[in-house]
């Protein structure tokens, strides 16, 4: 069973983000859920939709769920890229990552716009990277 990463498919961040994943996810280690999709809540009912879109969450296949860096670690690490993320959940630097993280979430649609263009997509963004 796969880690399911729930994301903001409308966040061009995000959606930069979970591009670059499902490339590297060629062993099938990763499932990806949009938020935003029309059926997420029929589908998910258990989840709540507000806290998935403050902040990313991930479940393990046992129901088991992260939120935040962890999901991005983790993700990471399933895709050979554990080398990439592994500094921001060592002891000091993480207590540090994850309130950058909290204020990266909050502002996401502001630093998505100052790094992109667009603060938000109302289907595929289309952003090049």
């Amino acid at each position: 069973m796969a880690f399911t990463i729930f994301y903001d498919g409308q966040c061009p961040l995000c959606d930069i983000e979970m591009r670059h994943l499902k490339k590297r996810n060629t062993a099938r280690q990763l499932a990806f859920e949009d938020i935003n999709a029309d059926d997420f809540s029929v589908r998910f009912p258990q989840l709540d939709w507000q806290a998935l879109n403050n902040r990313i969450h991930g479940m393990e296949a046992d129901g088991t769920l992260l939120i935040g860096l962890d999901v991005t670690h983790r993700a990471w690490s399933l895709v050979g890229y554990k080398w990439l993320y592994a500094p921001l959940r060592w002891p000091v630097i993480r207590f540090f990552a994850d309130r950058a993280y909290l204020i990266f979430a909050k502002h996401r649609n502001t630093i998505s716009y100052w790094l992109t263009g667009k603060k938000r997509c109302e289907s595929n963004c289309g952003i090049k990277y």
